[in-house]
């Protein structure tokens, strides 16, 4: 049964004017297709599609908020840093704490120091698994009690995009915390689902290969998200889109268009600067 808390939630926004947009149902568009996107007079550094992808992690936990994480958001940073040393390309994460979201923290400052995007979402649990959730705000969180265990995840999709946000169902092809095992064992309804996370740094590659089929089948689009919990697992996966994405609001309204890919960390990988370091441990060790 919905919630009574979602769904007078919905209801009141609604009466107020504002009407639930369809779902996009298409699959990853090929790197070479492109969306319509609205023109807002001159171009901002965030509508203009860049030559290189660029790379966010969509799905990080920190020990600040998630009782089972070590890393803390500093910490991600160094190591992003590190890796960008080492050739490979890591542009930033969204933190998605477990069953609750702050919107009073700031990482700002860190981000400008280390020259990486973070943003802010929520990793919330519902009745046919985890959900990651993006763009949400106070009108959300008074209309869901985030610390259910058993959100009704058609409320959470719904408002998600009825309160200008996005939401994305999170390691799909996992056992009971995916969605693949709802779809699959009791047919639930795709509706409102318009993304799910196709590759998990948590998950095994028999989960993403679920996950892969699941989006396949149904026209989903996909993305990619280390699920770090500890520092050397940020950025194992990523989501790759075509323009900068530096702020909640551009985050959404690329999730929105559709126009990403999930990708591996190798896949990033500068190859000149691969071979350059590859030459100098080579020559250290000869």
């Amino acid at each position: 049964m919905p919630s009574v808390r979602g769904a007078a939630a919905i209801d009141a926004s609604r009466s107020a004017g504002r009407e639930l947009r369809a779902p996009v149902a298409s699959g990853c568009p090929s790197p070479g297709s492109q969306s319509p996107r609205p023109h807002h007079g001159e171009d901002s550094a965030e509508d203009k599609v860049i030559s290189q992808p660029f790379y966010l992690d969509l799905h990080a936990h920190s020990e600040h908020a998630s009782d089972d994480a070590g890393g803390t958001v500093e910490g991600y940073l160094k190591w992003i840093v590190a890796r960008r040393k080492r050739g490979y390309r890591i542009d930033g994460f969204v933190l998605t704490e477990h069953r609750q979201f702050d919107p009073g923290t700031d990482y700002s400052s860190l981000a400008e120091q280390y020259d990486a995007t973070v943003l802010l979402g929520a990793e919330l649990e519902t009745d046919i698994g985890h959900v990651l959730v993006y763009g949400i705000d106070a009108r959300f969180t008074r209309a869901f009690d985030l610390s259910d265990i058993s959100l009704p995840y058609e409320d959470v999709f719904v408002a998600a995009r009825e309160f200008g946000g996005f939401a994305v169902a999170a390691h799909a092809g996992r056992p009971r915390i995916g969605l693949s095992d709802h779809v699959a064992a009791r047919g639930v309804s795709l509706e409102h689902v318009e993304a799910i996370e196709q590759l998990n740094g948590g998950s095994n590659d028999e989960e993403n290969e679920r996950a892969r089929l699941l989006a396949d089948a149904h026209g989903l689009h996909r993305v990619g998200g280390s699920d770090a919990h500890f520092v050397s697992a940020i950025g194992r996966c990523l989501t790759a889109f075509r323009r900068p994405v530096t702020s909640m609001e551009a985050l959404v309204e690329e999730l929105r268009g559709g126009e990403y890919s999930p990708v591996r960390v190798e896949e990033t990988l500068d190859g000149t600067i691969a071979r350059e370091l590859r030459a100098g441990d080579e020559r250290e060790s000869a």
